[in-house]
């Protein structure tokens, strides 16, 4: 919590100082038409591939299948063009990952395999403890017919 305040404080200074090196490079009013144009570009992609994305998921569930891909493609789009609405060269360089698509798609398989190997530790550290107070796996048992249910009583207080 304390990095992303510590990043949240310190990403506008990083911006404002990378505005000011521009500007002194190339001008004031290039360095605004810049901006102004990423900002631009950031809407009209927003608008643009929302409604591609939304169209291509529809498609999928309409043939029955899940969006999984168009979803996460869609969530990067709009993080990519959410960081050009934001005014600034920092927050640009951030988007080009998001909306490229080998880069998107890059970025995508990497969070899979991430999840992927996030899961298998959870079930191997489940599958420990199960194995440890000696109960079985699910799997390995037939479900039994009762399901688990804890009684107990309760009263309600009106104040």
């Amino acid at each position: 919590m304390r990095a992303f305040l510590l990043l949240f404080l310190l990403f506008p200074l990083l911006e404002l100082a990378v505005m000011i090196k521009v500007g002194s490079a190339i001008g004031v009013l290039p360095t605004l038409l810049l901006i102004v144009l990423g900002v631009l570009v950031g809407g009209l992609v927003l608008r643009l591939a929302g409604v591609a994305t939304a169209w291509r998921a529809r498609e999928r569930l309409a043939r029955g299948e899940l969006p999984e891909q168009e979803m996460l493609d869609g969530l990067l789009i709009a993080i990519g063009g959410g960081l050009l609405l934001l005014p600034g060269f920092v927050s640009d360089l951030l988007a080009i990952p998001c909306l490229l698509p080998f880069t998107r798609h890059f970025l995508l398989d990497r969070l899979r395999r991430r999840t992927k190997e996030q899961a298998l530790r959870r079930r191997a550290f489940f599958d420990d403890l199960a194995a440890r107070s000696g109960q079985s796996r699910p799997e390995a048992s037939p479900r039994s017919s009762h399901p688990n249910v804890i009684e107990g009583e309760y009263e309600r207080r009106d104040d």
